[in-house]
């Protein structure tokens, strides 16, 4: 029995010293001079940022039905119209058109006290390509 004990320690030992050799072994696997990564991101650092930026704006629902209503007038629309259109009061209105104007999403041309707003369609259009290119 003492014998049995002894064999089995002795393959118990050869097993950690086999698994320490594999890990050894593949621990470095893949690292050397001119080898790259297998996968690398399509997207630079600053790209994915701007698309972040972008996507954020756009999840919200406040932030979306603000687009809504810019969207449904294709003219301009004073800011005073779009706090009257939401139970919000107007400093988080503003808040959040300055988050939109941030992203590039919307724009304002102001007039005498009030800002008109208006969408770019551009920043849209740039908003969908962003999803379909990670489809």
């Amino acid at each position: 029995m003492a014998s049995m004990n002894h064999a089995q320690a002795n393959s118990g030992s050869a097993v950690s010293v086999s698994v320490l050799n594999r890990q050894g072994v593949l621990g470095n696997a893949g690292v050397g001079v001119g080898v790259g990564p297998k996968f690398a991101p399509s997207l630079t650092e600053e790209e994915a940022v701007g698309h972040a930026r972008l996507l954020k704006a756009l999840a919200d629902p406040t932030r979306l039905r603000i687009l809504s209503l810019l969207s449904r007038h294709e003219g301009e629309v004073c800011v005073f119209e779009i706090v009257e259109s939401f139970t919000l009061e107007q400093p988080t209105i503003s808040h959040h058109l300055r988050i939109l104007r941030d992203a590039g999403l919307v724009d304002c041309r102001k007039k005498g006290l009030w800002a008109y707003y208006y969408v770019r369609r551009d920043a849209l259009k740039r908003a969908q390509e962003v999803i379909s290119g990670l489809a």
